[in-house]
């Protein structure tokens, strides 16, 4: 039976941390400040954005949101994004996606300041996670670390997979394992031999968006298992990319869905704006 890695006790650690280094920085006058535009209605992003403002409050950041209409205009999208890149109280941009489908994401994650983008999705940014030279990691990768490290188990020289090529996740997951020194393979549509490659995996990271898609003959034993999924199945109930009570005999450790990754992303996002905020405060 393997031991749950409980994202929110990492996610905590992590916030507290956070949070003792803001009122430290409070007594020079700086509090760092989070800008989070959203546009349209989609629900999933709502919850999410509600989350990211709960946690600057948690933290002692300032929190400003810009909730605009279905219809903005990419060119509205990019007037605010540019007031927000001269605004000396902000330290901190995030555009929640998907954007409606009129609005091309690239153009608004390239118009946001490469030291202001705390989702690190700026080429620029991007750039530097791939030479190891970064200021910011996109938060979930940065969270799975986190979530790796409180285990106890050593990367270096570990084989391993991560199911899923995204540039949010995947990509950027497996540049911070190569850079920790372990041997990593991506897997995703087009590979050959999945169930094999992943039986070999002594660090597995599944995130693929499909439910229950890991199973219990595609794990090895003792393997930890971090499950970056998170769908919905008919019955309303939440589940990961892994399927959870089978793999949990034969993994050593495994991350719980919800509980797992997902308060790890919030808590990397407060310490990129943390990071932000020193940064244009010239104090790193």
């Amino acid at each position: 039976m393997s031991k749950l890695i409980s994202g929110k006790e990492v996610s905590l650690k992590v916030k507290n941390q956070v949070a003792e280094e803001t009122a430290e920085l409070k007594k020079q006058g700086i509090t760092p400040g989070l800008a989070v535009i959203i546009v349209g209605n989609d629900p999933a992003s709502r919850v999410y954005v509600n989350s990211k403002k709960k946690a600057c409050a948690e933290v002692g950041f300032n929190s400003y949101e810009y909730a605009l209409p279905e219809e903005t205009t990419q060119e509205e999208l990019l007037e605010l994004v540019e007031k927000l890149n001269n605004d000396n109280n902000v330290n901190g941009i995030l555009c929640q996606l998907p954007l409606p489908k009129h609005i091309e994401e690239n153009a608004i994650i390239n118009a946001i300041k490469a030291e202001k983008d705390v989702d690190a999705f700026h080429p620029f940014n991007v750039g530097k996670i791939m030479i190891g030279e970064y200021a910011f990691l996109p938060c979930t990768p940065a969270g799975v670390m986190e979530l790796i490290d409180s285990t106890g188990v050593e990367i270096s020289g570990k084989s391993c997979v991560v199911i899923g090529r995204s540039n949010i996740v995947g990509k950027p997951m497996a540049m911070l394992l190569l850079h920790r020194s372990g041997t990593v393979t991506i897997c995703h549509s087009k590979t050959q031999n999945l169930q094999e490659i992943c039986r070999n995996a002594d660090i597995l990271v599944a995130a693929v968006g499909r439910a229950n898609f890991v199973t219990e003959d595609m794990v090895k034993d003792g393997a930890v298992v971090i499950d970056v999924g998170m769908n919905r199945l008919e019955n309303g109930k939440l589940c990961g990319d892994v399927d959870f009570e089978n793999v949990e005999k034969k993994a050593s450790y495994i991350t719980p869905v919800p509980g797992g990754v997902g308060p790890m992303t919030i808590a990397m996002l407060m310490k990129n704006t943390l990071t932000a905020a020193k940064m244009h405060n010239k104090l790193i």
